[in-house]
């Protein structure tokens, strides 16, 4: 049978699920979703909490500049496999804001072009709006969408609507989610919270990271963050995906969490890498380091460095920002130390943060060194790059690095690079759109 003559919705999501699909993003399509003008994925920024990107890099060449983020999608076949669009992208414009999916017909034969083709101004019915077409994304662990386009009079697209009227779905902006199998979204934010009161009830877990699947233990005092993910079976990879089923997992061991660590790509630090900063710009340690530290926020001069944070291309209270804008360190004579595109924060920031839980934790030296996980889980939901933007603007997410340079004289010199966002725990609300606090 072909794809394209899938009998039910159930169908598609068996289909799906057999390429590795664990959860389905929907898009009921109107009349200007089309090759044409793109397929409009929503406004905010919204759809980056539910649809997998990659890369993310910033586009000056048109008129009105954007960003385009790189996009994983496959048209399942008419043999049920699926077949990369390798062209496929998403483009961000932050000065409205919106999202949209392009690229997603041209280099895939298995494509529905003849579904996704514009239409004329003379045959449109239902003027611009919904005509009840569904496109339909299978999400798979790798990030991976695989695109199924259940056309207005099939069964697949009659069922989706039955179903989305019932409250089956999630609805995330323009989009609709749910998750395949028996687990829903509250399924598994349950399943987040019963692991961590079971970590809870454990008591004191000696400090431990993953290496090649089994735990081992960690000496480094830092190592709160580490136990945690450890505890739920996750090796710190450095993956752009959330740790478990969706949610970002963070340990905080004091007021202050950190957000993020991405390493600068502008400024004399982009260029010249960490070494160069630290010996131009670091504090010199016996017996024989250089460090660079201080808490700097946007528009104050920090006492330890003597540089200044800077938002170029977004002001406090603004509801769009510049594709070209960056953050900015800048230090007395008014030069550029380092710099983060926001395309390069968007990109950290939009992979991992819309559903995430903040645990208390305490620590005991040992030896071994020991981590509880007690008191409560701050859970964040729903979140955008604007948010991010404004706190910052706001002074409540700071710049806190911490690279250092050890043995810089010598030939045994080690390079630590730490360039941290942080905030303090009691002001996560101004991240996310709903904040609860749960007993652990």
């Amino acid at each position: 049978m072909r794809a394209a003559d899938l009998p039910s919705l159930d169908a598609v999501f068996a289909c799906m699920a057999g390429l590795g699909a664990v959860r389905v993003v929907a898009k009921p399509l109107s009349e200007n979703d089309n090759t044409k003008q793109q397929i409009y994925l929503g406004g905010n920024f919204e759809s980056l909490n539910v649809i997998p990107f990659g890369e993310v890099a910033s586009d000056s060449t048109p008129k009105t500049p954007n960003m385009k983020a790189a996009l994983s999608l496959c048209w399942i076949s008419d043999a049920g496999i699926a077949v990369p669009a390798p062209h496929s992208k998403l483009i961000l414009y932050p000065q409205y804001p919106e999202v949209r999916l392009s690229g997603f017909l041209r280099g895939c034969e298995a494509a529905p072009n003849e579904y996704l083709r514009p239409i004329a101004k003379n045959e449109r019915r239902f003027d611009n709006a919904a005509d009840g077409r569904v496109l339909l994304f299978g999400v798979t662990q790798t990030g991976t969408l695989l695109g199924y386009l259940a056309t207005s009079d099939s069964r697949v697209a009659a069922e989706f609507r039955r179903r989305q009227e019932a409250g089956k779905f999630e609805h995330v902006g323009v989009l609709w989610q749910c998750r395949l199998g028996d687990r829903s979204a509250a399924d598994s934010k349950a399943a987040l919270l019963a692991r961590l009161t079971e970590i809870s009830h454990d008591g004191w877990h000696w400090s431990r990271r993953i290496r090649d699947g089994d735990p081992v233990p960690y000496l480094a005092p830092n190592g709160g963050g580490y136990t945690l993910e450890a505890l739920f079976g996750i090796a710190p990879n450095g993956s752009s995906l959330p740790d478990f089923e969706g949610w970002e997992i963070k340990a905080c061991g004091s007021d202050r969490v950190t957000l993020m660590t991405p390493e600068p790509n502008g400024g004399y630090y982009g260029v010249n890498g960490a070494e160069a900063f630290l010996r131009k710009y670091g504090r010199f340690v016996p017996p024989d380091s250089l460090y660079f530290t201080g808490i700097h926020k946007v528009g104050e001069t920090c006492a330890k460095s003597g540089q200044v944070l800077k938002l170029r291309g977004y002001a406090a209270g603004d509801t769009t920002f510049d594709a070209l804008g960056q953050v900015e360190l800048v230090d007395p004579l008014d030069e550029v130390s380092a710099a983060w595109t926001f395309a390069k924060l968007l990109e950290h920031w939009g992979r991992k943060h819309a559903l995430a839980v903040y645990v208390r934790c305490e620590s005991r030296p040992g030896p071994p060194r020991e981590y509880f996980y007690g008191g409560e889980a701050i859970i964040g939901e729903g979140t955008t790059f604007l948010r991010f933007l404004s706190a910052m603007g706001t002074k409540t997410v700071y710049y806190d690095p911490a690279p250092k340079l050890e043995n810089q004289s010598t030939a045994l010199k080690r390079i630590h690079a730490r360039s941290q966002f942080r905030i303090r725990v009691s002001q996560l609300a101004s991240l996310y759109e709903s904040v609860t606090t749960t007993s652990l």
